[in-house]
């Protein structure tokens, strides 16, 4: 796979990156269901061995099950990939998930990191989500001391809009973006990511695959049997709802036909459109066992004709009228 340069980093990455969400298992309000560690740590070792070359995880994901899983995975690797953690998403005393961007909070949430991913410096560290959006310049103030000192290597943000891009790079410069996009959610193709590319900072997609939609896989069967810790079913996304689920099932319909001629899934096809436009570096893809990871290796080097990304954007406006 060919790789590319991350913003203004010294940190060249494959297109496509493993997602570490899943893995880490239930128990909190974003579990995607129960999640066998041993295939966990499998799939990661397959994804490095066939190129990937990075890992985004975050200390929330289980409540810091998924850097212990990310960690023994690594542990004993001739050569460790790039590892991007996130901080600012805690749960308060009444067990609910809120936002917290204070300079001491988030200084023990990085050693706590460190210490799970059992690494003396994270390559990129990331704030979660801008939440309570007055504290971003106390918050992003700290991660840039946490550069200096030399416990991470990077400093980015999670979805950020471009305004409040602007306000903390008047602090320190901003090396990466990740927001969600794929071809059902496009809200950050009008001002952020034109802004990312204006501005040289790389942007790494989460959920190019619409968190499960468009992988060719998913029915309404399926949805209705998620388990009820599975943040799909028990949060009410919309996505997942009709009419937004009629909708997007037939955009993976369109993938999977553009993608057939060609030997690729429906789920490479989309992170393929992802990957397409050029202000998006890489993209995040959640994988949970080795299968998945042979499954959607291929959209690391395919690349969309014009004519298919054209049938894929007119069953993308038909999916939106």
């Amino acid at each position: 796979m060919q790789l590319r340069r991350l913003g203004n980093s010294d940190l060249d990455i494959t297109p496509i990156g493993f997602g570490a969400w899943a893995v880490g298992g239930s128990g909190w309000p974003g579990g995607w269901g129960h999640q066998k560690d041993d295939d966990s740590v499998a799939a990661i070792n397959r994804a490095l061995d066939l190129g990937i070359n990075w890992i985004d995880t975050a200390a929330v994901y289980g409540l810091g099950h998924s850097e212990e899983v990310v960690g023994r995975a690594l542990e004993g690797r001739a050569e460790r990939p790039y590892v991007f953690t996130k901080c600012s998403r805690v749960v308060d005393e009444n067990g609910q998930l809120t936002g917290r961007l204070k300079r001491d909070s988030i200084r023990q949430e990085c050693e706590e990191s460190l210490r799970r991913l059992r690494t003396e410096a994270i390559d990129l560290y990331q704030i979660h989500w801008p939440n309570p959006e007055e504290d971003i310049e106390e918050a992003w103030s700290t991660l840039a001391e946490l550069q200096k000192e030399g416990k991470v290597r990077w400093i980015g943000v999670s979805n950020f809009d471009a305004g409040q891009l602007e306000r903390i790079s008047k602090i320190a410069p901003v090396t990466s973006l990740q927001p969600p996009y794929s071809a059902i959610r496009r809200e950050v193709e009008e001002e952020t990511l034109p802004y990312c590319q204006e501005n040289g900072i790389g942007v790494i997609v989460y959920s190019p695959m619409g968190s499960g939609l468009l992988t060719g896989k998913m029915t309404r069967e399926r949805i209705a049997a998620l388990p009820e810790d599975d943040w799909r079913k028990n949060r009410n996304d919309p996505q997942f709802q009709e009419p937004k689920l009629s909708q997007n099932l037939a955009v993976a319909e369109q993938l999977e036909e553009v993608g057939w001629p060609y030997d690729r899934s429906a789920g490479e096809v989309a992170i393929a459109w992802a990957l397409r436009n050029p202000a998006v570096t890489g993209a995040i893809v959640g994988l949970r066992r080795p299968d998945q990871v042979d499954g959607i290796i291929g959209a690391g080097e395919f690349q969309l004709s014009d004519a298919d990304a054209a049938r894929i954007e007119s069953a993308m406006d038909g999916a939106a009228r």
